[in-house]
């Protein structure tokens, strides 16, 4: 029996992006051309570690494997929350991988349970560190179908209070950096040894707890993991294969643990192509004789801790200073010359006060409706799994002190979702960073808002002017965001909804999207509505019932919205006073609008609704881009046709200015640079992609000398992949789709930038049926279209480099 083994660990998180009300990721600039960082995460890391390629000598590949399935890894639980509806087939290729890895490893799955939202547990209080545990312990059972062995704590960030609490959750073990171990010793010596030079990393240690309960811990190997992050040993499967097997020492005289904890993201986003180095590793190692790949669940099955280990407290795995990177100025930040973290510790302290303020008067309240306000809140994380009435009512009659009206339910689910977001606030994200104004720092604070208002709407209570108070204290870096309050002001309080302003979203969009029965958190019942067109200018007035399917809160409100073109738009809002007084505002309008008299169609929207008036600005975000878009379709139409001509006059020009070396004016590269671009991206979009045109404008765009916008043209290349590959039954790939799949690869090949065909050669090889037509059995029956199949099949592997 081996001895030694190598365990690899991958932890994989993103910060929650959902906006706090519409429970939706909303787009986010700084990702294009993708829709969000979940989503170019995803695609560049999550789903290809669920299917990474392992190459021949010859660059071929020969195979698609799941790193999954032979690592150590954790997900967090509002990461697979979201990949769940928006990247279910990476969701699916996760869950799988622990699947095969329970195979792989005698019946230990490879996946650890994490807390909750990836706050820092030594800085939470008892409550809410018990609850992050027991979340994230539940996340897992519903996710995974068993319970969790081993759980990760957010940056490895550890005290004696947050092992307990791993502890009484019935964890086994966690993983930890090797600087927060104090002292070990063998079991049942009476001497503790300081580790001044470094913990023994390759065994498990016990931790004894004041509680007489244990933990087990794992401190990785630091140089190694740091080479993944640090030293390039994702450049190449080989050399990372080799780094692992060379810290394997064969004199240590027990069974030997070589392993790494890394950032999951390493494997493909950080580092490109990373998963293709971790599959080629695993692959090197599994030939190599005298060692094996394990977990650490089947490790401590094998081999029982010997050892106990002592921690220093308040430590973690990316804070030299233990978790002062979540509290204070430590100096621990991400290199950005010019900035301080001085907003740290008034961040934390505003976050706390509001946490704090909202205690007692949720005991109290909490007191009249349940019958444990805080057992409530533990078990409200069934709730957040399943967000169907069934399951709600079940929560209700569960926790309820007595029979609920309808209001009073209400109030009981605003009072969870109040707690909900008041630990979501203390996502670590927002203090690892260099600035309060950090698109991590203004998710929280959005939650922190959230809280304020729950509490005006469930407790009565005020206490958003002390809130702002506090984060003016938390001073920024930046000139336009000096300070936490301002970063409210400007980024956050634009995002605050209500169901007032989710019916002037539904208005306006009503004026240019057409029919809308949900808006994320929010379900619309129509009611009777009259829209009017002249032109360019439109007229929608109506009443609906808005619901939100989180706290149920709803209410029925009549509006109007105009549209005079451009982007003056103007919406009113009101409660829905009944169906008479609402024709009377229809026959106003309608009578107004008929004579052209805007100006008596704005009066009549302003007798009804008053100063409740909206405009474009309050719509949600994506929808904002798209009507945005659909305003200006005309004028961008112009401007195109204009770029056009502008090329087609000044090409000859730039040919001859280049032809006696002399310099192509900026502009005019410019406009054929834009030209060009689009002329492609519209190739791409349509559902039978013209690969010969699309290849002469490449070509043209060589010969002009023109720098084609690799964004653009490279995000349109997915989509047209997405769309060729998913056309199909998720096992059979028909003649088409492989024509397809040639078609794109060829043009592929002409362009003067490289985009990853990753999806497609997944569809080559794991989407051939062994009796699909024209599969290699099939090869000598004579048929005419199975012999096509395969001559275009094998023209498809052959442009893709995948192994027959």
């Amino acid at each position: 029996m081996n001895s030694q083994y190598i365990c690899v660990h991958g932890h994989f998180y993103q910060p929650p992006r959902e906006n706090a009300w519409l429970e939706a990721v909303e787009m986010q600039e700084s990702a294009y051309p993708d829709h969000d960082w979940n989503e170019r995460i995803t695609r560049e890391c999550y789903a290809t570690n669920a299917k990474a390629r392992l190459l021949d000598g010859e660059g071929r590949i020969k195979a698609i494997v799941s790193n999954y399935s032979r690592m150590s890894f954790n997900f967090g639980p509002t990461l697979l929350a979201w990949m769940k509806e928006s990247a279910p087939r990476s969701y699916a290729g996760v869950l799988e991988g622990d699947r095969q890895s329970m195979a792989r490893f005698g019946g230990h799955g490879s996946a650890l349970a994490q807390g909750y939202n990836h706050a820092i547990l030594p800085l939470c209080n008892d409550r809410d560190r018990r609850t992050q545990v027991q979340w994230g312990i539940r996340d897992f059972e519903h996710r995974f179908g068993r319970r969790p062995e081993g759980m990760w704590m957010p940056e490895t960030a550890a005290d004696t209070a947050t092992l307990e609490a791993l502890a009484e959750g019935g964890i086994r073990f966690t993983i930890m950096a090797p600087r927060q171990c104090d002292s070990v010793r063998p079991i049942g010596q009476p001497d503790w040894h300081a580790v001044h030079d470094g913990v023994d990393p390759t065994r498990a240690y016990k931790i004894p707890l004041p509680s007489g309960r244990s933990i087990v811990a794992f401190f990785y190997d630091g140089p190694v993991s740091q080479g993944v992050a640090f030293e390039g040993l994702l450049n190449s499967g080989d050399r990372f294969a080799d780094r692992l097997l060379g810290a394997i020492n064969g004199d240590r005289g027990h069974p030997q643990l070589m392993h790494i904890a890394t950032d999951g993201e390493s494997y493909g986003h950080h580092h490109r192509h990373g998963e293709m180095a971790l599959a080629a590793a695993f692959e090197r190692i599994e030939r190599q004789p005298g060692v094996d790949f394990i977990n650490y669940g089947l490790f401590l099955e094998k081999h029982p801790p010997e050892w106990e280990a002592r921690i220093h407290e308040n430590s973690s795995w990316s804070c030299a200073h233990g978790i002062e990177r979540w509290r204070s100025d430590c100096g621990c930040n991400s290199g950005r010359q010019g900035f301080h973290q001085r907003w740290r510790a008034p961040l934390r302290s505003a976050f706390d006060w509001l946490r704090d303020s909202i205690a007692a008067e949720f005991e109290k309240k909490g007191k009249e409706l349940f019958k444990d306000p805080w057992a409530a809140r533990e078990s409200y994380i069934e709730v957040i799994l399943d967000r169907s009435s069934e399951c709600l009512d079940r929560f209700i009659a569960k926790h309820a002190a007595r029979p609920l009206s309808e209001g009073e339910r209400t109030t009981a689910i605003m009072l969870m979702e109040l707690q909900r977001h008041a630990m979501l606030m203390y996502t670590s994200c927002a203090w690892f960073f260099d600035d309060v104004a950090g698109i991590e720092t203004v998710q929280v604070i959005q939650y922190g808002a959230r809280v304020v208002q729950l509490a005006r709407q469930a407790l009565r209570l005020e206490l958003e002017a002390e809130f702002l108070h506090r984060l003016e204290q938390a001073e920024g870096s930046m000139k336009e965001y000096p300070n936490g309050k301002v970063v409210y002001e400007k980024s956050v309080r634009p995002a605050i909804l209500d169901l007032m302003r989710v019916g002037a979203h539904y208005a306006l969009q009503r004026m240019f999207e057409g029919d809308s029965k949900s808006l994320h958190a929010y379900e619309v019942k129509p009611g009777t509505e009259k829209r009017l067109t002249a032109g360019r200018t439109r007229l929608v007035v109506g009443h609906a019932s808005f619901r939100s399917r989180i706290t149920e809160e709803s209410v029925q409100l009549s509006y109007g919205a105009l549209h005079l073109g451009d982007h003056n738009t103007s919406c009113g809002i009101r409660l829905f006073r009944g169906d008479e007084s609402f024709a009377e505002v229809v026959t106003q309008a309608e009578r107004a609008f008929d004579t052209a008299d805007f100006s008596e169609v704005i009066r009549a929207l302003d007798r009804e609704f008053g100063n409740r008036s909206y405009n474009i600005t309050s719509l949600f975000r994506d929808e904002q881009h798209a009507v945005v878009r659909k305003i200006l379709e005309p004028t961008l139409a112009q401007i195109d046709a204009s770029y056009q001509n502008i090329y087609e006059q000044h090409a000859p020009l730039a040919r001859f200015l280049r032809s006696v070396n002399l310099t192509v004016p900026r502009r005019i590269q410019f406009v054929g640079a834009f030209v060009l671009s689009q002329a492609i991206r519209k190739l791409l979009e349509q559902p039978v992609f013209d690969v010969s045109r699309a290849s002469e404008l490449v070509e043209e765009a060589r010969r002009e000398g023109i720098e084609l916008d690799e964004p653009t043209i490279a995000h349109a290349f997915r989509r047209a992949m997405d769309r060729v590959v998913s056309q199909e039954s998720p096992v059979i790939l028909t003649i088409e789709t492989l024509r397809g799949i040639v078609g794109l690869t060829r043009f592929l090949a002409n362009l003067p930038f490289n985009v990853d065909v990753w999806p497609m050669q997944e569809a080559i090889i794991e989407r051939i049926a062994p009796d699909a037509p024209g599969h290699r059995r099939h090869a000598d029956s004579g048929s005419p279209s199975d012999r096509e199949w395969l001559d275009v099949y094998r023209q498809a592997c052959q442009e893709l480099r995948v192994i027959e």
